[in-house]
């Protein structure tokens, strides 16, 4: 483990200046004529690579924990989401992934169902990879209730130890998989974009850090299991395979274990939105446009091309647009088969959002915006000039196609 050592003898009033101006985070104070480093260091190092020589130095010091046997867990799991049987896209993207990185370990998959009457979904999951599906199934776990399903998750963890746990970053899996890590001690790291394992089944789970600054790879060396969620769409989905291999096991829980404390009085179907994660055509807007009303050019855009319209988090902060219209790591990730950005200057976050697209088409006015660097396609110059002419050509080739 590394950790900041300072030399006092060194740490001159022009030192001490200099590294309380240098520290990003604010973390390095002068107090009662001693140089401190508080909480809010993230050990970014910027004080020992350009800080006044020997003042701050970086050692390492022996981890005083017990060490885990890593031999004790063994293979990845897999959190099955459904609703009433019906299995949610981002459990065979996680399958997939989980199948991958296993070659490098030549563990086994899992996959964990709790429900009710699921039966029948369970073995659909034996095609896309699992080896074992385990499915907890009782009439008290119809509805996802927290608490009886984290029993649940728990329970599973112990009987099996998996290694490594992965979840969607779904609404259900971001409410599931922090109070089942918090109960087994171990730390979780949320919206993964890439992971990548080791050859001693430590998970690198990579992403966004410090406002898509940099991207950082956490690992979790000393704890098991290894926690992460990742978003819907950035992992491709698990091919299908004709003859599975692997088995169902049905697990039991105790009754006083299936019990919740909140009682659920009933369900309102809210209408059904499409949602951008599931649009095959997108047009995205950014900061380019100059105001709300522009927004119409833009439809026109998407209309010509039976598009949907999406945005950058600056147009939802403006208000200009409804938050689930938003592409990036604070909105959707979406994995269309076409997408045109406008204005949009391609920040980490929105990049993140929306790089796995088939076909990226990106105008802007400025030459070095990073949003060229990933689209397929792209058009310098006034959006305003070139998106009239873009819908013209659009209609043009449908009514030749006519």
């Amino acid at each position: 483990m590394d950790v900041l050592k300072i030399s006092q003898e060194k740490a001159t009033e022009e030192a001490a200046e200099a590294l309380i101006k240098l520290c990003p985070f604010g973390a390095i104070a002068c107090k009662d004529g001693k140089l401190e480093i508080s909480a809010a260091c993230r050990m970014c190092r910027m004080c020992v690579r350009k800080g006044p020589a020997g003042v701050i130095t970086l050692e390492s010091v022996e981890d005083s924990r017990p060490k885990v046997n890593k031999e004790e867990w063994e293979g990845i799991a897999v959190f099955v989401e459904h609703r009433d049987g019906e299995i949610h896209n981002v459990t065979k993207e996680l399958l997939g992934k989980a199948r991958e990185l296993t070659k490098v370990t030549g563990q086994p998959v899992y996959a964990l169902m709790i429900g009710s009457g699921i039966k029948e979904s369970a073995e659909s999951l034996l095609k896309y990879g699992a080896d074992k599906v385990f499915t907890y199934d009782y009439p008290e776990l119809k509805d996802c209730l927290m608490e009886p399903y984290a029993n649940a998750f728990e329970d599973f963890i112990w009987r099996e130890k998996p290694s490594a746990i992965l979840v969607g970053a779904t609404n259900i899996g971001r409410s599931l998989a922090p109070r089942v890590a918090a109960r087994m001690r171990t730390g979780l790291t949320a919206d993964c974009t890439k992971l990548l394992m080791k050859e001693n089944t430590d998970l690198v789970q990579i992403r966004p850090a410090f406002g898509g600054n940099i991207m950082a790879q956490i690992i979790t060396t000393n704890n098991r299991p290894q926690f992460c969620t990742v978003r819907y769409k950035i992992f491709e989905q698990a091919k299908p395979v004709e003859h599975p291999s692997g088995e169902i096991v049905p697990m039991e829980l105790p009754e006083e274990k299936r019990r919740s404390s909140v009682k659920l009085l009933k369900i309102e179907e809210k209408p059904k939105e499409m949602d951008i994660s599931e649009a095959g055509v997108i047009v995205a807007v950014g900061r380019g446009l100059k105001s709300p009303a522009d927004i119409e050019l833009a439809k026109k855009l998407a209309d010509a091309l039976g598009a949907q319209l999406a945005c950058t988090r600056p147009m939802v902060e403006k208000g200009w647009f409804d938050p689930k219209k938003q592409i990036g790591l604070s909105g959707r990730t979406v994995n269309a088969k076409l997408i045109v950005t406008l204005g949009v200057s391609g920040s980490v976050q929105f990049a993140a959002g929306m790089r796995n697209s088939e076909c990226i088409v990106s105008v802007n006015s400025d030459p070095e915006a990073p949003i060229f660097n990933i689209a397929h396609y792209c058009l310098c110059g006034d959006l305003y000039e070139i998106v009239p002419k873009l819908i013209e050509k659009i209609r043009e080739g449908a009514e030749n196609a006519v």
